[in-house]
């Protein structure tokens, strides 16, 4: 055997081999290849993405935590404002109901009152007739009781 006649059977088994695989192997290995690294660009772009949109999440909670808590702040503020509100309307409309109590109770005492004077006025006038009545039974004198009792009825009056 001849040492360069297998040197060159291994060259031309090489050659064909090297041409084989650069026709029919590497190919799908280099399509393989850039499809893994395509897929790990796309990868680490969407989790680019994924901390951009993160951090724009996290701004955002913020501001609507932002906007509920003064949104929770006005709310707390109106409902102290109409509590207050009723406390002073129930206040007014129980000073307007207690004048119009005490409006009624002094118009009741006062027409109590003029219903006791007119009691007594009577209770006065009878014992006044009864008073004139005894003494006019003792004396005689008509003139002189017309006049007295004209006085006195003047006087009541």
């Amino acid at each position: 055997m001849n040492i360069n006649l297998t040197m060159f059977g291994q060259l031309i088994m090489f050659a064909m081999f090297t041409w084989f695989c650069m026709k029919f192997i590497w190919p799908p290995i280099v399509m393989a290849m850039e499809e893994r690294q395509k897929h790990i660009e796309d990868g680490l772009l969407a989790a680019e993405r994924g901390r951009f949109e993160e951090a724009e999440a996290q701004i955002k909670a913020k501001e609507i935590i932002n906007q509920s808590k003064s949104l929770a702040t006005e709310i707390i503020t109106n409902a102290t404002r109409q509590a207050s509100n009723m406390v002073e309307d129930a206040k007014y409309n129980a000073l307007k109901e207690a004048g119009k109590v005490k409006e009624q109770t002094q118009a009741q005492l006062e027409q109590d009152t003029i219903c006791v004077r007119n009691e007594l006025k009577n209770q006065v006038s009878d014992l006044v007739i009864q008073g004139v009545s005894a003494v006019l039974d003792k004396e005689v004198d008509v003139r002189l009781h017309q006049q007295m009792l004209g006085k006195l009825s003047e006087s009541l009056s």
